[in-house]
């Protein structure tokens, strides 16, 4: 009786976990950054690499920390969010150019458009490593304080800026620094 009772328990446990997993959304993944300074960084700006930007010059602004790269499909699918986005000039937006060819990079935002106020290089990854990046796109943001409020993975789409993000950013820029 038992043979017959054990495959049935371990198919009945395994559609548990099937259906728990069914039901996770993939660009909610938990950050443990998540109401934390964002880690530190000083690095070469991708249009102009004997010039740095640091975590520092971005204290007292709201901004959002985009992690992009040429050879990333889903990075091509958020684009014209981010273009859109951009134009509405709600928030600073910062690209971590991540593992990519600096050349690459910078023809694929002349070709697509450059959303961002800046994009910094992140050759070695080692930034992306800090902030804990599972993989491209990934999308943060952070308060007038520098502290991370929000990370999305995956790309970003219409209805996140309209339900998530905009919201978000105008509670943070009413925010006191």
């Amino acid at each position: 009786m038992l043979k017959y009772l054990l495959p049935l328990i371990l198919f009945i446990v395994m559609a548990i976990f099937l259906a728990i997993g069914l039901g996770l959304k993939p660009s909610e993944i938990p950050s443990p950054l998540l109401n934390k300074p964002a880690p530190a960084f000083a690095a070469p700006k991708l249009q102009a690499p004997n010039e740095k930007l640091a975590t520092a010059d971005l204290k007292g602004q709201v901004w959002l920390f985009n992690v992009w790269a040429s050879w990333c499909v889903s990075c091509r699918e958020e684009h014209p969010v981010l273009n859109q986005l951009a134009q509405q000039q709600a928030v600073v937006i910062i690209g971590l150019n991540y593992k990519d060819d600096p050349a690459a990079a910078k023809n694929w935002l002349d070709t697509l458009g450059n959303p961002y106020n800046v994009s910094i290089m992140d050759q070695d990854g080692r930034i992306g490593l800090d902030w804990g990046v599972y993989g491209v796109p990934e999308t943060f943001v952070m308060d007038k304080k520098g502290i991370v409020r929000y990370k999305h993975t995956g790309p970003v789409m219409p209805d996140d800026v309209q339900n998530v993000f905009l919201p978000l950013i105008a509670q943070l820029q009413a925010e006191a620094p």
